[in-house]
């Protein structure tokens, strides 16, 4: 964004003058790998219950919708019975538009000035900027070199922040990496008695596990959401938007103690659901299996895409790959520079995503054909590069 688009005589926060709005590039481009998505629409039963059930509530639209959800708080309990093994009620889940708004809600619901919150780096970019537009000190612990969570280093660092909000990441994006469960509970346990800078004694933080792409795990890796009437300070943030082939309808959920959720009913804006991403969400849920047929195709394409990486060179060393869990590998580790590989990418139609530690891009999976456009424009961008590196040596 051009910063001269805002006018200097506008009163902006102080803190915002500079900033640019978040997002992807919006690139209309014939292979579109850069945002996560699922690439298979949803299929024409899904597509008539959303007819359907709009239709049924379309002379109501003069009303408001139902600010508590509950019949759509009810399909995300039997959702997770379902998909997790996670037995909870419907006071114990809370539905917003994406997860984007679920982790805005928790900010603004534990944040604020005063306040800290924690994650582990890499991880989501927009974390800072939620805490940012909470008025939220933001900061991170590193990652083991291999991705995984230092434990040790992030106890230690919430023992010395005494923040008020732990986010971990699982599985990890932009990374991919899974959080075991162990490693969680040794942080949540940690939390029950850790203090919150600010606050009173027998304060203690909430710990966040974000699993908006927990559907694409390992068959039999369990989700954090079988811990919620264990630990009483854990928040499981999903979202429809990955797996469930919804991105467009922006529909996301928490799994937490009653008590958190009534924390973000505080924060949450009047009927911030509207009756129509209600019935489009309730469509969803009465046809999972479809919503999730494509998960396990994109699952084995992601292995078969990790091991064609590996076997990849760029200026003479084999590629990396960090080990997923998700629908998305982050790839490279040594690209010298990562934006001239990019650039080469979307010159052959392939947009792909600068994220990440520097030397790493990241691909989504898209469908089979896509993969095959994105193996050759990746080929023919790394030696393009390549070439005009030895042509630039030799001048």
């Amino acid at each position: 964004m051009n910063e001269g688009m805002i006018p200097a005589d506008l009163p902006l926060r102080n803190d915002l003058i500079g900033e640019e709005p978040y997002g992807a590039p919006q690139i209309d481009v014939p292979v579109c790998l850069n945002v996560n998505e699922n690439p298979y629409p949803p299929s024409h039963a899904v597509v008539r219950s959303i007819e359907k059930r709009i239709r049924e509530i379309a002379p109501t639209l003069n009303r408001y919708p139902d600010r508590e959800h509950m019949e759509l708080r009810q399909a995300f309990v039997d959702y997770l019975a379902k998909e997790s093994q996670a037995s909870l009620t419907t006071d114990q889940v809370w539905g917003a538009n994406g997860s984007n708004e679920i982790m805005l809600q928790i900010f603004q619901a534990f944040g604020g000035p005063g306040r800290a919150a924690l994650g582990c780096d890499p991880t989501y970019s927009m974390y800072p900027e939620y805490a940012r537009d909470t008025f939220t000190q933001w900061h991170t612990a590193p990652r083991n070199a291999d991705f995984t969570l230092d434990v040790d280093r992030t106890i230690e660092a919430i023992r010395a922040i005494e923040p008020s909000i732990v986010m971990l990441t699982s599985p990890n994006n932009p990374t991919g990496t899974a959080l075991p469960m162990t490693d969680l509970k040794r942080i949540l346990d940690f939390c029950q008695n850790a203090r919150v800078a600010g606050a009173a004694d027998g304060v203690h933080p909430i710990v966040v596990v974000d699993e908006a792409y927990i559907e694409f795990r390992d068959p039999g890796t369990p989700s954090a959401a079988t811990l919620v009437n264990t630990y009483a300070n854990l928040a499981v943030s999903r979202t429809m938007s990955k797996a469930f082939a919804f991105a467009g309808a922006r529909v996301g959920y928490v799994a937490a103690s009653a008590g958190i959720i009534n924390c973000l009913r505080i924060v949450r804006m009047p009927y911030h659901l509207s009756a129509v991403t209600q019935a489009t969400a309730l469509a969803g849920f009465d046809h999972t299996d479809d919503q999730l047929a494509q998960v396990g195709h994109l699952r084995e394409l992601r292995e078969q895409t990790a091991q064609w990486l590996r076997e990849q060179t760029y200026k003479g060393e084999p590629l990396e790959v960090a080990p997923s869990q998700s629908n998305f590998l982050m790839f490279g580790g040594h690209f010298d520079d990562r934006g001239m590989i990019f650039d080469e990418m979307l010159r052959r139609g392939v947009l792909i995503r600068v994220v990440g530690p520097d030397g790493w891009l990241r691909v989504c999976m898209g469908t089979d054909d896509e993969m095959a456009r994105f193996r050759e424009a990746l080929t023919a961008s790394m030696r393009a590069v390549e070439e005009q590196t030895n042509q630039a040596n030799q001048q």
